[in-house]
């Protein structure tokens, strides 16, 4: 156990003095996955050792998914028996049509039907009891976890709205288990279980808040960037019913547990010199003083020393001298960041440049998890490493096969039908091809997993869109890769975890082009997501060619350059390279994204913003470039923004 001195707890008073839960950081969400687990299993030992039970009810979905990894191991592994624990489901969708989706069925297939827990031992939640049954039903489950002495520990994710469960905002915060009606945000997050939202069910049973409360122990875990905003607002925002999850601030024993993206926009992550004094380097400088602008609304160069003071960064001013010096490197630093040639001006002074001016050309290579995310996030700054002269290579590294919906295999195989009626194609295979694949497809239900040749159409579809798109780039089409790493060829949402086969296809690439410069999909926000799997594919390709003469020879020379997706973009005081867009080339990468037709409105990932691909590139390129205008920068039609990754 660590121990801290009273300066410690005193320092940390002080930075969490604004959170009205406690709060655990971990470096990664396998750290915290591996935490919980083993929180749980000492739980579940101890229990054992006084022959007691230990009653739990645990959340479903893919931020639990390495918590029930790890304690399916340690029950394979290690003999942790949960003969003593007795399971309570926390919600069910309602109606089910199929009991292999929901959440009983997940939680199913990742720990429950995996470890000796006794059967009688746990309770579900029926998705398919009749409607007049479920008032009753509710009423039953309550005394059923008073009878089993009230539930020890609940473990919890939270919804990007602040539910917890199916608590939506407005839930009474003395609710008990019931039937409720399930809004639009709930329902676009079931899609990925369900295949599309019409598939999912409009309702569910779920515990209430005070169902919650009552319990001894409750634990919140959030990962990755894309929680942080609601995170911040449970964590330290007021006890009130439009966040559910503020309900816990007066639970005697919660604990919330979150990585370092989840935890980012908490005041200590956000803007630490809020809370306490500061060591202050560079990017914290940056970053307080951007904030410093947002709040005056005044670009850099109009900052005071008043407006420091009065926003508690008078330690800045004593730094500086004066807010002038400040200003000037903010300023600058932030100037130097802007470029029209991404990778690098020949026979310039690319000293302030964020890429070097030689070798020219360059090799470059850029990594794409998905067949579309290279143009949908960096497509403008693509197309001008082509035309400035560089010898430039794209690796898509997934097939992206699992979002193609059917409609868009059936338009293809309606094509090539009517290829052979006009007697364009000789054999009759393809009729009978044809009549085997669409009878699949008229009768695949919700649940069943497409057949791998329906898989290689829908890869298939997904290649040749972004072949179309290289080519109106004006790439070579051998200068196109398509990678197909393993672990996402399951055939489903689920992926396997990144192998061996998986580094050793990356390396090959790597090895066969020798990069000068890299671009890397860096958009980490979802810690389970394809992007950070193909990420940490490339970062092991990397460590494993560093034990060989290649880092001497060309890979200790070659500079990452990581970029986000379509989600979201990186903040002012990350970004180190800014290339800007005209309103001409713009349009084109809209027409370059609008190449990958199968992606635009029918795809089943599109998430839960309405926009499709190519709006919301260009709003974030067109946000991104107001930021810098804001601050007093030049005023570009449109922004691309990238990080340098260091190899150390």
């Amino acid at each position: 156990m660590n121990t801290y001195s009273p300066k410690d707890v005193f320092e940390q008073s002080r930075v969490a003095q604004l959170e009205q839960l406690p709060v655990t950081l971990y470096e990664t969400p396998q750290a915290g996955a591996l935490a919980v687990a083993r929180h749980i299993a000492d739980e579940i030992r101890d229990r054992q050792a006084k022959g007691q039970k230990f009653v739990v009810s645990l959340a479903p979905g893919r931020s639990t998914s390495d918590v029930y990894a790890e304690l399916v191991r340690m029950y394979r592994e290690e003999g942790l028996s949960f003969k003593n624990v007795e399971f309570f489901d926390l919600y069910e969708y309602y109606p089910l049509a199929d009991d292999r989706l929901g959440n009983h069925a997940q939680l199913s297939r990742q720990l429950l039907d995996l470890v000796d827990i006794p059967k009688e031992n746990i309770h579900n939640i029926p998705g398919n009891m009749p409607k007049e049954d479920i008032l009753s039903f509710c009423r039953e489950y309550e005394w059923q976890i008073a009878q089993a002495g009230g539930i020890d520990f609940q473990l919890l994710g939270i919804g990007r709205c602040g539910n917890i469960a199916f608590n939506q905002p407005g839930s009474s915060f003395i609710s008990s288990t019931r039937l409720v009606v399930l809004d639009n945000n709930s329902r676009e997050d079931a899609k990925i279980m369900f295949g599309s939202v019409d598939q999912v069910p409009v309702s569910a049973v779920t515990m209430g808040i005070d169902t919650i409360l009552q319990a001894r122990e409750v634990m919140i875990i959030a990962w990755g960037e894309h929680k942080s905003g609601i995170v911040r607002k449970a964590v330290e925002g007021e006890y009130n019913v439009s966040c559910p999850a503020s309900a816990l601030q007066h639970h005697k024993h919660t604990a919330v547990l979150l990585d370092i993206s989840a935890a980012a926009a908490l005041t200590r992550m956000a803007t630490p010199w809020v809370v306490r004094s500061c060591e202050w380097d560079d990017r914290l400088i940056r970053r307080a003083v951007v904030w410093l602008c947002r709040q005056t609304e005044k670009p850099i160069l109009k900052l005071t020393n008043k407006d420091y003071n009065d926003y508690g960064l008078s330690e800045l001013i004593t730094r500086f001298e004066s807010a002038y010096n400040c200003n000037i490197k903010v300023f600058n630093d932030l100037q130097h960041t802007i470029t029209g040639w991404p990778g690098g001006k020949p026979n310039a002074d690319d000293t302030n440049r964020p890429e070097r001016a030689i070798p020219f050309p360059k090799d470059i290579l850029i990594f794409s998890p998905h067949p579309d995310d290279d143009v949908i996030s960096m497509g403008g700054t693509f197309a001008r490493l082509i035309k400035q002269g560089h010898n430039v290579h794209v690796a898509y590294e997934t097939s992206g096969c699992i979002a193609v919906c059917d409609d868009e295999v059936i338009r293809f195989l309606d094509f090539v039908r009517g290829y052979a009626d006009l007697g364009l194609l000789q054999g009759g295979d393809a009729y009978h091809k044809y009549e085997e694949y669409m009878h699949f497809l008229k009768d695949e239900k919700i649940g069943d997993q497409d057949t791998r040749e329906i898989l290689d159409l829908k890869a298939l579809i997904r290649r040749g869109e972004a072949t179309a798109a290289c080519r109106y780039m004006g790439l070579e089409t051998d200068h196109i890769h398509f990678l197909n790493l393993p672990f996402y060829e399951t055939g489903s949402i689920h992926k396997a975890p990144l192998g061996d086969a998986d580094i050793s296809i990356v390396r090959k690439i790597l090895e066969e082009i020798r990069p000068h410069e890299m671009f890397v999909a860096g958009d980490l926000a979802d810690p389970h997501g394809t992007h950070r799997v193909c990420w940490e594919a490339v970062l092991a390709a990397i460590s494993q060619l560093r034990e060989t003469d290649a880092w001497q020879e060309w890979l200790s020379e070659c500079r990452i350059w990581m970029y986000r997706g379509a989600w979201q973009e990186w903040d002012i005081d990350q970004i180190e390279m800014a290339v800007p867009i005209s309103p001409e080339e713009l349009r084109f990468k809209r027409n370059t994204i609008l190449k990958h037709q199968s992606q635009m409105e029918s795809a089943p990932f599109m998430g839960n913003d309405e926009r499709l691909f190519w709006q919301r590139a260009e709003d974030r390129n067109h946000a991104t470039a107001e930021i810098y205008a804001r601050l007093g920068l030049a005023n570009y039609e449109a922004i691309e923004a990238f990080v340098r990754y260091k190899m150390e």
